[in-house]
Formats: C-alpha cells, sequence, structure tokens
C-alpha cells in the first residue's frame, strides 16, 4: 500500500471558513492520513479526516466531493456530507433506498467537538489513474460540486507506475562475408650455414630445431582438414657483414635452399611458391640498436639512419671505424647473428562453413571461422543468452583488432550491463552510426540523459539506426517525466 502521510488543508467556498489554515488549530477540513491501493481491478483510497475545525450552522449542509483526474479525465467518488442538527434529523427522515457499494457518506457534524471521520471508497481502476490527481470540491451552496469543479483543493497524488528501467535499443553490425578465407602462418628460422657456403645441413648446429619450427608450420595446415596450402614464401635475409654484392648472393641462395628442402619433404600441389631476398637487414639492426644499451648508440643510429653514404659498403666501413670499433665487436657477437634469417609465409585458405557446421565449430576450433560465420551462428541464439554473448566474446578473441568485432562485442556487453568491458572494446571499434548509437547507450545506463540525447538528436534520421535512435529519445523522455 502506498502511504500518503503529507498534512492537507482543504476550504469550503461560502462558509465563514478560513480560506488557507495557517496551522492544524485552524484547519477546517483536515486530511491526517491518506492512502492509495491497487487491489486486483479496484482501486481503493483511504482517508482519516478531522473536521473539529468546522462549524456547520444546524439547518446547513456541506458537501465534500473527492475526486480523481488526470488530464481530460475525471472521476468523482462517494460524497462526505456533512450537516447540521436540523439538516441531519431531515436526511434521517428521508426514504433512501440502500447502495452498495455506498454512493455517499452522512455525518451530523456536533460544533466545537472534535470529531474525526474515516472514508474508505474502492472504485474500478483505469489506465489513465496510473499518473493521476486526488482533488477535493466542497459544496455549501447547493450548486453541485459539477459547477464548482474549477474551485477544488488538491489532496495527494497517485503514481501507480512502475520506476521505467531504461533498454536502450543498440544495432549490431553485419561483418562483410569472406569470398576466399586467406589465411597465413608466419615465422622466422636461424640457420647456420659454413661460412660463404649456401647448402643447407639439416643437423649443422642448431638446424635441427630451426628447421622443425618450419615444418611444425606447415603441418598444421596440412593437418587441417578444412584448409588447403595456396602458397609458400621464404625470403632471405644476411647480416651487413661483409660486401654487399656477397651478401646478395647469399641471402637468395640460402632462401633457394631453404625452399628446396621444404619442397623435398611435402607435396605442395598447385601452391604457388616463391622466393625473395634482402641483401642485408639494415632494418633489423636500426631497431636492435634502438632496443640496446650500447654507450654510442645515437652514433651508430646516426649512421644507420643517414641518407648519406648510399652506397651500403661504405655505410658499413664508418661501423666498424666507429670509436676505434669497440662497438663493431659488440654488433658482430650479438647482433649480426639474428639478423641472418629465413622468414617464411604458409599462405593457405578455409572452406566456408554452413551456419550448422559453424555452430558446432564456434567453440571447439572457432580459428577456422570467419567473423561473418561467426555472427550467423549468434543468430541462431536469442539476443541476450549466455550462448549469444559467447560468441561476440569469442569473436574479439579471435579477431582482437577488428573494428567490427569490438564494436559487435562492445555492444553484447552493454546490453550484458558489463559496462567497463563495452568501453574497452568501443575504443577499437570502428567509427559508424553503430557505434554512436551505442556510446549514447552507455550514457543513458550511466544516467547521463543529456549527454545521450546530444548523440541520438544526430542519429534520429540517420537510416542504420533511426528507428532505434528515436525509440531510446522516447525512454529518455518517459523516464525523465517520473
Amino acid at each position: 500500500m502506498r502511504k500518503l502521510t503529507t498534512l492537507i488543508y482543504v476550504c469550503g467556498c461560502a462558509l465563514t471558513f478560513s480560506a488557507q489554515a495557517q496551522n492544524q488549530d485552524e484547519a477546517t477540513f483536515l486530511v491526517k492520513e491518506k492512502s492509495a491501493e491497487k487491489v486486483g481491478d479496484k482501486l481503493a483510497i483511504t482517508m482519516h479526516i478531522d473536521v473539529s475545525g468546522m462549524d456547520i450552522p444546524k439547518s446547513r449542509s456541506v458537501v465534500c466531493t473527492p475526486i480523481i483526474e488526470s488530464g481530460d479525465s475525471l472521476r468523482a467518488l462517494p460524497q462526505i456530507i456533512l450537516n447540521g442538527k436540523t439538516r441531519h434529523i431531515l436526511y434521517e427522515r428521508m426514504e433512501r433506498q440502500v447502495q452498495n457499494p455506498p454512493m455517499e457518506f452522512e455525518y451530523r457534524r456536533h460544533n466545537g467537538e472534535q470529531q474525526t471521520l474515516d472514508y474508505e471508497v474502492y472504485t474500478p481502476y483505469a489506465d489513465w489513474m496510473e499518473r493521476s490527481q486526488v482533488s477535493l470540491i466542497m459544496d455549501d451552496c447547493g450548486c453541485g460540486w459539477e459547477a464548482l469543479s474549477s474551485n477544488k483543493s488538491p489532496l495527494f497524488a497517485l503514481n501507480f507506475a512502475q520506476p521505467i528501467v531504461l533498454q536502450p535499443q543498440v544495432v549490431y553490425v553485419t561483418p562483410q562475408a569472406e569470398e576466399v578465407k586467406a589465411r597465413k602462418l608466419e615465422g622466422s628460422a636461424y640457420l647456420d650455414f659454413p661460412v660463404n657456403q649456401t647448402t643447407i645441413q639439416p643437423e649443422y648446429r642448431n638446424n635441427p630445431a630451426e628447421l622443425a619450427k618450419i615444418k611444425k608450420s606447415i603441418e598444421a595446415v596440412r593437418n587441417n582438414k578444412f584448409a588447403t596450402i595456396s602458397g609458400l614464401t621464404i625470403k632471405g635475409y644476411a647480416s651487413p657483414e661483409g660486401s654487399y654484392k656477397s651478401n646478395a648472393y647469399l641471402a637468395e641462395n640460402r632462401a633457394k635452399s631453404l625452399l628446396n628442402y621444404v619442397e623435398n619433404l611435402y607435396d605442395f600441389g598447385n601452391a604457388k611458391m616463391q622466393v625473395d631476398y634482402e641483401p642485408e637487414d639494415w632494418d633489423g639492426l636500426e631497431k636492435a640498436i634502438e632496443e640496446g644499451n650500447l654507450p654510442d648508440k645515437e652514433e651508430l643510429l646516426a649512421i644507420i639512419c643517414a641518407d648519406e653514404p648510399t652506397d651500403w659498403d661504405a655505410r658499413e666501413w664508418k661501423l666498424k671505424t666507429l670509436n676505434g670499433g669497440s662497438s663493431y665487436k659488440i654488433l658482430l657477437r650479438d647482433v649480426y647473428p639474428a639478423l641472418r634469417h629465413s622468414d617464411y609465409t604458409v599462405n593457405y585458405t578455409i572452406r566456408n562453413f554452413t551456419v550448422d557446421e559453424a555452430k558446432e565449430l564456434v567453440f571447439s576450433n572457432p580459428s577456422q571461422l570467419s567473423l561473418n560465420e561467426m555472427f550467423q551462428v549468434a543468430q541462431t541464439y536469442d539476443p541476450g543468452t549466455a550462448e549469444f554473448n559467447e560468441v561476440f566474446e569469442v569473436a574479439v578473441r579471435m579477431y582482437p583488432d577488428d573494428p567490427v568485432s569490438n564494436l559487435n562485442a562492445a555492444i553484447s556487453a552493454i546490453q550484458a550491463k558489463q559496462f567497463d568491458k563495452a568501453r574497452r572494446y568501443l575504443t577499437k571499434a570502428q567509427d559508424c552510426p553503430e557505434k554512436q548509437l551505442a556510446e549514447a547507450a552507455l550514457l543513458m545506463h550511466e544516467g547521463k540523459l543529456d549527454e545521450a540525447e546530444g548523440i541520438l538528436e544526430t542519429l534520429k534520421d540517420v537510416p542504420a539506426v533511426s528507428v532505434q535512435a528515436q525509440d531510446n529519445l522516447r525512454q529518455i523522455e518517459e523516464k525523465r517525466k517520473e
């Protein structure tokens, strides 16, 4: 039951009652307690009324009519008739048909005495009463309450509306379908060759472990029943030690030697086999020095990054002779070996899947699926369910830098009320109306309605999100009316 305890003072219209009492002793009609409660399809209203301050001549009556009103809707409740002594006697002598429920309550006013009344009525509930006002009209002139309806005093407000819980609308973005699901595995092998030789010796120094890395990558694709190798590229690099021409020969032919080695191990069918090379890995040298702590680091970098000399052998000579060659010895020992490497790329394709096939793979082997395939799986679950949300979590784990996967994961997190997670994903999401709608949804959940409204106003006519933006604006408007 909704308890309403504010004290209300109400005046009459023609008797010499005070128009607006300043304290309880001067009150003419004092509602001391009141309550309103929905009981099934009825509205129950109770009031405890003190009329001790009213002085009614014995031949007069005061008719008090409580009303419920909201906008153009109005309903009069059973009247309270307060009679003087003579009028009360006449009232009792009149033959009146007993009504159930009663249409009026009659009392004799004992002037000068303390007198309270208990008022309890039930009236059919109507939707318009959800937010309405209970007021009182007092008639001591016989004009009828309808004639006096503009002269009413408010008693209390009714509010049976459930608190509005904002449910911001959002829009997921459908990832673009891939015609060909092209993927690749990449790695680097640091093979050892005898000085100036290009033939691979599988058992030489650390070559068994380095060759095993390449074989593992190739076999990972070959053993994938959904994948087909489409190409293999090997790019050879040499260190700046020695002449540029000699290093070009070594980088190219060592890469060719490695390609021949793996071609003799596997049948690649019609896969495209390629060799590339870079005579000297100056980029790798620059990075290694930047990350190191050599005492003449800045001088070394100045030589490596300078525009002159353009001749690489001359540039290497400057490195050799810098500060008496002390740093160059460290480069030879600690840096150059890592610059002699063969980078490999295994290119492959994965076949496309039906939704049913993708549904079997999404939680067990999601790396086989495209973003679009995962999105289609998500559509098979009810929005907001654990499975629905988990699909988008899987998608963003598989494609952590993809702007669409991050946007959809953010939207899913918003609907799951995981707002911190949503904000992290939104930082990597693509800038689009759907992202702005998601940002407005977050603001609505945080109670920042003005900020959310500002964004939504810019989106309400954008076709992709207009329906959702307008609905969110409607929710904000309703929330403000609470």
